[in-house]
C-alpha cells in the first residue's frame, strides 16, 4: 500500500512540474514561431505562395473535374455491366473466390475491423 501511495505521490509531482516546464516551453515555442512567421522574408515567400495557388487553382479545378467525371462514368459503366460491345470477363462461377459485392445480409464478404474487434 506504501508502495502505491508513493507511486501517486510521485506521479503528480512529476505532472505539476512536468507542466510548469511545458508551458514555459511551448510559449518559448509560440514565441519563436511568432517572430519567425513575422519575419519579412517569410511574408514575402507566403505572400508568393498565395500568388501561385491563385494561378493554378483554376487548371487543378478543371483537371478534378475532368477526373470526377472520368471516374463518375467508370462507375456507372461498372454498375451498367459497360458496353454491349464488350464480353463480360468477370466469371460469378469460380466457387473459391469471393464476391466483390455485398452478401444477402448487406456486410462485407470480408471481416471489417468493426466485426472482429480490431
Amino acid at each position: 500500500m506504501k508502495g502505491k501511495i508513493s507511486l501517486l505521490v510521485g506521479g503528480a509531482v512529476g505532472y505539476v512540474l512536468g507542466a510548469r516546464a511545458g508551458r514555459e516551453r511551448y510559449e518559448q515555442i509560440r514565441s519563436q514561431a511568432q517572430g519567425l512567421w513575422n519575419n519579412p522574408k517569410v511574408q514575402e515567400k507566403a505572400g508568393q505562395a498565395q500568388d501561385l495557388a491563385r494561378q493554378q487553382a483554376p487548371l487543378l479545378k478543371d483537371k478534378a473535374a475532368g477526373a470526377a467525371s472520368g471516374a463518375a462514368s467508370a462507375a456507372k459503366d461498372k454498375v451498367s455491366g459497360g458496353s454491349d460491345s464488350e464480353p463480360d470477363t468477370h466469371s460469378d462461377t469460380h466457387s473459391d473466390t469471393q464476391s466483390d459485392t455485398l452478401s444477402d445480409t448487406g456486410t462485407a464478404p470480408y471481416p471489417t475491423s468493426a466485426s472482429t474487434g480490431i
